[in-house]
C-alpha cells in the first residue's frame, strides 16, 4: 500500500494462480488439496455420510459372502450328502445376501444424494457470488464464456467424483481388502499374493498411463472452452455477424476450433485404447494364475470344488468393478481437474476489497444531498497509460456538475472509479468527506444510481428489468417508475405489456427504448447520487426534452454527475468541468465558458455547426 491507500499496478489485480503440469509432484499435492477443499462440503451432513458409509460396508460384507454361501451349496451337492435340507437353507441365505448388496447399495445412494447436490450447490453458488466480487478488470480481462463452462464443467466434476469414489472406488476397496483376509485366512498364500501383485501392477499401470493421459484432457477442455466461446461472442454480437454479412467468416473461426479439438479428442481416445488393452491383460493373467491354483489343489485334495466355485466366484465378483476401476479412475482424474479449475476460480485475488472494519456509507449529512469530492485523483488502466492526472472535483451537495471533452480524455472512468470498479492509484475520492475505500462495497453503491449511455438488459421480461433497480419495490412503485421514464405508452401498446420479453441483451427493443428502460430502473432505485452517462443520447428530441426534464426533477434534492457528449443536454448545469488528457482543463457556468472562447466554446460551435444542415453532408455524385 502507499501512502493513500492505492496499490502498485500488477500486483493487486484480480488473478487466477497459475497451475502445475500434471506429472509434476505439485500436481499431485494439488489434486489432495482438491480433495481437501471439497470435504467440508460433503461433511456438512454428518448423520447421513455416516450412515451411507454403514450401508457401504454392509453391502460389501454380504456381497463377500455370497461366494462363500454358493461354496456350501456346491459342497453340500457334492457325493455322500445325506439330506437336502442344508443346500435348500443356503440357497435362502444366498438370495437374501444377495438382495441384501443391492438394496443397502440402493439405499447408500438414496440417503448421500442429498449431500452430493448440496455440495454442488454450495460450491457453485460460492464461487458465482465470488465472482460477482472481482473487480471489472478481472471480467474484461476474461470472456464469460470461458467462465461459464468452468463453472458448469466443475459442478458436473464434483457429483462424478462424489459418486465415483463412494459408489465405486471406495466399495471395491473394501471388497479388496475383505477377499485378501478371506484368502489369507482359508487357502495357500499363494492365491492372496497373486490377487495382491496383480492389483499393485495393474493400479501402478493404470496410474502412469492415467496421469500422462491427462495432459491430453486438460487440452480438450482449453479447446473446447475456446471454440464455446468464439459461438457465444458470435451469437451475441449476432447483428454485427448480419452487418457485414460474416457468416460463413464465422463458421470457419468455430471450424478451426472445433477442428483442433477434434484431432485432440482422437489423441484422447487412442490412448484410452491403450489403457484399457493394458489393464485387461494385466487382469486376464491373474484370474488364469488364481484358477490355475484352485484347479490343482482340487486335483491334489487339498481343496473341494466348492472351494474352486468359491476363489473363481471371487476373481471374477473382485475383477468385474476392477475392470471398470481404470476407467472410473481417469474420470475421477477429470472431474479433479474439471473441479480444480472451479476452486481456481475461487481462490482468484479479489483487487477490490472492504477494508478492515470497514462501515456502510452514512446517510447524507444535507437534505439536497452527499457531498463528493476526487481530491488529486491519479489513475491507469495500464502502467504505460495514464487515464487521469490529479483531477480535482468537488460537487457540492445538490449540485449538478457535468464533465465533458473529447473521447478518451478519461469521462467515464469517473463513474467507475465512484462506483469503486477500481481503486484509484492516487489521490482520493470522498463522499461527505469519507473516504469510499473505508466504506463497504455494498453501501456505496446503494448510494449511487446510473443510467449508462450503452445499455444491456437481462433477457427477461421489461418490468422484471425495470424492478431491478429496487427488487423488493411493490408494483405501484414500479409503476410510477416506468410512467415517469415515459415507457408506459409501448408498454401500453405491446400485447404482454410490462411482461413482454427483451431478448439477449435487450435485442429486441430499440436503442432509446433501452436507456428509458434503465432510466425506469434507476427512478426505482431512487438513490442519493446519480450519475447520467449521455443518458438521453438514443432518444428522439421530443422524449428527449421529457425525458429531460424528469431526470432535472429527479436531481433535485440529490447530488447529479452528468458525462456528456451533446452540449446541449448540460447547459444548466451548476459547472461544466471541461477535461482533455485526464486533467481538468476548464470549468465554470455555460455562459462563462462560451466567453472564455476556450475549449468548451470550439466544442459547442463545432456541434452546433454539425447540428445545421448542409450540402457538404451529401456525397457529390461522380
Amino acid at each position: 500500500m502507499s501512502r493513500d491507500g492505492s496499490r502498485r499496478h500488477g500486483q493487486a489485480h484480480d488473478r487466477i494462480p497459475e497451475e502445475a503440469p500434471r506429472g509434476d509432484p505439485r500436481a499431485r499435492r494439488g489434486d489432495l488439496h482438491v480433495l481437501r477443499q471439497l470435504l467440508p462440503y460433503l461433511w456438512a451432513d454428518k448423520s447421513r455420510v455416516v450412515l451411507a458409509l454403514a450401508c457401504l460396508v454392509g453391502a460389501k460384507l454380504a456381497n463377500v459372502g455370497v461366494p462363500i454361501v454358493l461354496k456350501q451349496i456346491v459342497d453340500g451337492l457334492s457325493p455322500g450328502t445325506a439330506a437336502l435340507a442344508v443346500p435348500i437353507g443356503l440357497l435362502v441365505l444366498y438370495g437374501l445376501l444377495r438382495m441384501t448388496t443391492t438394496t443397502l447399495g440402493e439405499l447408500r445412494e438414496i440417503v448421500f444424494a442429498r449431500v452430493t447436490q448440496a455440495s454442488v450447490r454450495a460450491l457453485s453458488l460460492r464461487v458465482f457470488e465470488h465472482l460477482h466480487r472481482l473487480s471489472l478488470r478481472f471480467h474484461l480481462e476474461r470472456q464469460t464464456g470461458g467462465l461459464t463452462r468452468d463453472i458448469e464443467r466443475g459442478s458436473r466434476g464434483i457429483g462424478s467424483l462424489v459418486s465415483f469414489t463412494l459408489y465405486s472406488i471406495l466399495p471395491t476397496i473394501v471388497e479388496i481388502a475383505l477377499v485378501l483376509a478371506y484368502l489369507v485366512i482359508h487357502y495357500d498364500a499363494s492365491f492372496a499374493l497373486i490377487t495382491l501383485a496383480a492389483l499393485v501392477l495393474y493400479v501402478t499401470f493404470t496410474i502412469r498411463v492415467t496421469e500422462w493421459r491427462t495432459h491430453l484432457r486438460r487440452a480438450m477442455n482449453d479447446l473446447d472452452s475456446r471454440a464455446n466461446v468464439r459461438a457465444i461472442d458470435s451469437l451475441i454480437n449476432y447483428e454485427t455477424v448480419k452487418y457485414f454479412n460474416n457468416e460463413a467468416f464465422e463458421a470457419s473461426r468455430y471450424d478451426e476450433g472445433l477442428r483442433r479439438w477434434q484431432a485432440a479428442a482422437v489423441r484422447s481416445q487412442v490412448s484410452l485404447a491403450g489403457l484399457n488393452i493394458g489393464q485387461a491383460m494385466i487382469i486376464a493373467i491373474a484370474v488364469t494364475l488364481i484358477v490355475w491354483r484352485a484347479t490343482v489343489g482340487v486335483v491334489d485334495g487339498r481343496m473341494t470344488l466348492g472351494d474352486l466355485v468359491l476363489v473363481n466366484a471371487f476373481m471374477i465378483q473382485l475383477y468385474a468393478p476392477l475392470n471398470f476401476l481404470g476407467v472410473l479412475y481417469r474420470e475421477i482424474k477429470q472431474s479433479l481437474t474439471d473441479v480444480e479449475r472451479m476452486f481456481t476460480l475461487l481462490a482468484a485475488h479479489r483487487e477490490i476489497q472492504d477494508a478492515p472494519g470497514a462501515r456502510p456509507l452514512p446517510p447524507p449529512a444535507s437534505p439536497l444531498g452527499p457531498a463528493v469530492r476526487f481530491e488529486d485523483v491519479r489513475f491507469a488502466y495500464h502502467p504505460d497509460r495514464p487515464i487521469l492526472r490529479g483531477l480535482d472535483i468537488d460537487l457540492p451537495p445538490g449540485s449538478t456538475a457535468a464533465v465533458v471533452g473529447p473521447s478518451g480524455a478519461g469521462k467515464s472512468t469517473l463513474a467507475r472509479l465512484l462506483f469503486r470498479f477500481y481503486d484509484v492509484d492516487g489521490g482520493r475520492i470522498t463522499i461527505d468527506g469519507q473516504d469510499i475505500r473505508q466504506v463497504t462495497q455494498a453501501s456505496l453503491r446503494a448510494a449511487i444510481g446510473i443510467v449508462p449511455q450503452d445499455t444491456v438488459l437481462f433477457n427477461d421480461t421489461i418490468r422484471y428489468n425495470v424492478a431491478y433497480g429496487r427488487p423488493q419495490a411493490g408494483d405501484d412503485e414500479v409503476r410510477r417508475a416506468i410512467t415517469a421514464a415515459r415507457l408506459d405508452a409501448l408498454i401500453d401498446a405491446l400485447p404482454e405489456g410490462d411482461q413482454t420479453q427483451v431478448g439477449e441483451r435487450g435485442l429486441k427493443l430499440s436503442g432509446g427504448e433501452k436507456q428509458r428502460v434503465a432510466i425506469a430502473r434507476m427512478l426505482l432505485k431512487n438513490p442519493s447520487i446519480l450519475v447520467l452517462d449521455e443518458a438521453t443520447s438514443a432518444l428522439d428530441t421530443r422524449n428527449e426534452q421529457a425525458i429531460q426534464q424528469a431526470l432535472n426533477a429527479l436531481a433535485a434534492g440529490r447530488t447529479t454527475l452528468i458525462i456528456a457528449h451533446r452540449l446541449s443536454t448540460i447547459v444548466d448545469a451548476d459547472q461544466i468541468l471541461v477535461m482533455d488528457q485526464g486533467r481538468i482543463v476548464e470549468r465554470g457556468p455555460h455562459a462563462e465558458l462560451l466567453a472564455r472562447d476556450g475549449l468548451y466554446a470550439r466544442m459547442w460551435q463545432a456541434q452546433a455547426q454539425a447540428a445545421r444542415p448542409s450540402e457538404s453532408t451529401i456525397p457529390a455524385r461522380p
